[in-house]
């Protein structure tokens, strides 16, 4: 298991429930997590300065990767 520097919850706006995680590493890569599942939706390469889905396909330049967190629950949100 990867040693992660910091952790950083994500809450919905409106129910204040956690909906995801960001892991930091020591070399200032994050990586973005479902936080029920815990699955890894995308990354962030802070030497490249680009955001990256799961499947590593470049997504945004700079650092999106919270987005990733929000898209997942509004989908979800949407099958109820």
């Amino acid at each position: 298991m990867a040693y992660y520097t910091h952790e950083e919850y994500i809450r919905d706006f409106d129910s204040r429930r956690i909906i995801g995680i960001v892991r930091t590493l020591p070399n200032g890569d994050e990586e973005a997590r479902e936080f029920s599942s815990r699955r890894i939706l995308g990354f962030y390469k802070k030497k490249q300065n680009v955001t990256t889905d799961f499947y590593g396909r470049r997504v945004a330049v700079g650092n999106c990767v919270v987005s990733f967190i929000y898209k997942e629950y509004e989908k979800k949100r949407r099958k109820k």
